[in-house]
């Protein structure tokens, strides 16, 4: 009987333990260029993970996504775009189209990414669940829904769309106050 319960305890112990152990450096995924891009890059940096779209409303906040990069990238910080046609099919370009307008509307130059659905990206798929992520369940209702994450690759909060990307919540996040 002792036995039992000590396996019972230990089985118990494992299960809290490894719910929501992964971080955002477990993962791998392609860039636009096709190219695989490994998290652990992201080490000790903050990260702000966003679902883009070219034919949107929020479309123009590309600009401030990559204002904001400009202004913190020496300070350890990076924005992570990843296309997605899931809401109102507002990304339907090839990975190449994609590309092609936010370096010539917007001047992106932060990292962007393969386009995904969000239903099946284990990134996303980890964002979006408790027991992946270990700190919240999340639902992205439109594009442009914003995830931070801190150095350590943990998930802090998220953002709905109309959050701008230069809001004060975002950069005294990056900030540190």
């Amino acid at each position: 009987m002792k036995t039992i319960l000590i396996l019972a305890l230990t089985t118990l112990t494992m299960a809290f333990t490894l719910t929501g152990s992964k971080s955002l450096h477990d993962f791998k995924a392609k860039t636009l260029e096709g190219t695989e891009l490994n998290f652990a890059d992201f080490k000790g940096k903050k990260v702000l993970i966003v679902n883009t779209a070219s034919e949107c409303g929020y479309t123009p906040q590309y600009k401030d996504l990559e204002a904001l990069y400009e202004k913190y990238k020496a300070k350890n910080f990076v924005v992570i775009g990843f296309p997605c046609n899931d809401f109102g099919g507002q990304e339907p370009g090839s990975s190449s189209e994609i590309k092609s307008f936010c370096s010539k509307n917007y001047g992106v130059t932060f990292q962007m990414m393969e386009k995904i659905s969000i239903a099946t990206c284990p990134i996303y798929k980890w964002l979006t669940s408790k027991a992946e992520n270990g700190v919240l369940d999340a639902t992205v209702k439109w594009n442009f829904h914003k995830f931070l994450i801190d150095e350590k690759g943990h998930l802090v909060k998220y953002l709905p769309s109309n959050v701008k990307p230069m809001d004060a919540e975002i950069t005294n996040w990056i900030e540190g106050k």
